[in-house]
């Protein structure tokens, strides 16, 4: 072991770090947050490869509110074309949040039907 620190390149400092981030447009970095709560959310319905190991449907419900609020924000700002497959995406992890449930929220009460009303089959 040495005491020599790696170059810059292999560990970027915060400045460096802050340039790429003021290079990608804010659309960008919506849909990529976006796409990540979807992910995780539909981690946590089980409904990936590994289904029931993962599921907790209480951690879904925060994520999906999350993803609900976030589009609702941002509608205005990234466009139909970005919106669009998101609001579709973000309807059926609130459809897999329904029928995963033991017990069904309401309509309108389920994770994000605050922003984007009730949701139905």
């Amino acid at each position: 072991m040495s005491d020599t620190t790696t170059p810059s390149t292999e560990n970027p400092g915060f400045d460096d770090m802050a340039r790429d981030i003021a290079e990608v447009p804010a659309v960008e970095v919506i849909v990529t947050v976006a796409v990540n709560l979807m992910s995780a959310a539909a981690v946590k319905l089980g409904l990936t490869e590994e289904g029931e190991e993962h599921k907790d449907l209480d951690e879904a419900r925060k994520l999906v509110q999350a993803l609900a609020g976030l589009l609702d924000a941002s509608a205005t700002e990234i466009s139909t074309f970005h919106a669009s497959p998101l609001r579709d995406g973000l309807k059926s992890l609130q459809l897999a949040f329904r029928e995963a449930s033991l017990v069904p929220d309401e309509p309108g009460k389920g994770p994000g039907e605050k922003y984007t009303g009730p949701v139905y089959g």
